[in-house]
């Protein structure tokens, strides 16, 4: 709910349209064994919760914001992939974990693999996240091959969205190699139109760093470029109950490197 609260306020904040999907997926037992199954009555359901859901977000934007809502049956990342494809949203928001350990692990494994997997971008909305102006969005990066891995477009459409100045982090074990000086030179240049502050920080523990960085620094938005070798894909590959998405206190935004609409 907090997530889509967060939705509500920021597609009113930029004039958008707001759709919330709910992906019913059947019980492979349903499909296995002849046991008979309401579906009509339990897409009912779903359907009241939906409605629900959608009055309140309504009463939320004071009816200024659009609102559907969709029900689609099947595996949740390609319904999730196929509706995407069809809209081509400004963002997919997704929370970044419940309020139990056991709903911790569950959106925390669906978002991440939302967010390395689907063509647009997807923000990671944490428990307690409220949605306020975006002034000040932050990108880690790796210096791994920035002129092919950067979205110098996304950026600067979202940039220009919210009207925020971007802040760009490396959080880098000891003295930089020349390779990631060269890397640093090369991304300056790439993003010079941008207007970028850059910061240069020793850590020990990458995302712990960043984080403390969102935090002192009262970042808004923090990207993280999913489809890169080095940074995120590292952390994805932690514990869950470790990595960036879930201990991050501010909305992560995956973008890539290149729209496709």
């Amino acid at each position: 709910m907090n997530a889509a609260n967060f939705a509500a306020d920021m597609a009113m904040s930029i004039n958008a349209e707001l759709v919330l999907l709910h992906v019913f997926q059947i019980p492979v037992v349903y499909l296995e064994v002849p046991i008979a199954v309401n579906l009509q009555a339990m897409t009912e359901d779903i359907n009241i919760s939906l409605s629900v859901v959608k009055k309140k977000l309504r009463a939320r934007t004071e009816g200024k914001v659009k609102i559907t809502t969709r029900i689609l049956t099947g595996q949740f990342f390609y319904e999730l992939d196929r509706l995407a494809k069809q809209t081509k949203p400004y963002a997919v928001l997704m929370g970044s974990k419940g309020n139990s350990v056991a709903t911790q692990l569950f959106f925390g494994r669906r978002t991440l693999f939302a967010m390395r997997h689907l063509d647009w971008p997807v923000i990671s909305v944490p428990f307690e996240a409220k949605f306020h102006n975006i002034k000040k969005i932050c990108l880690a990066c790796d210096y791994d091959q920035v002129t092919d891995n950067t979205p110098v477009e996304e950026l600067r459409d979202l940039l220009n969205d919210f009207k925020a100045e971007l802040h760009v982090v490396y959080a880098a074990k000891g003295e930089a190699y020349p390779a990631e000086i060269e890397e640093s030179g090369l991304l300056q240049e790439l993003l010079l139109p941008l207007h970028p502050k850059y910061h240069f920080i020793p850590h020990a523990n990458a995302e712990e760093t960043i984080i403390d960085f969102v935090e002192k620094n009262e970042i808004d938005l923090l990207i993280t470029l999913p489809k890169k070798r080095a940074l995120f894909n590292h952390l994805l590959h932690k514990s869950f109950s470790k990595g960036l998405i879930l201990y991050s206190q501010v909305p992560v935004i995956a973008l890539h490197t290149s729209k496709i609409y």
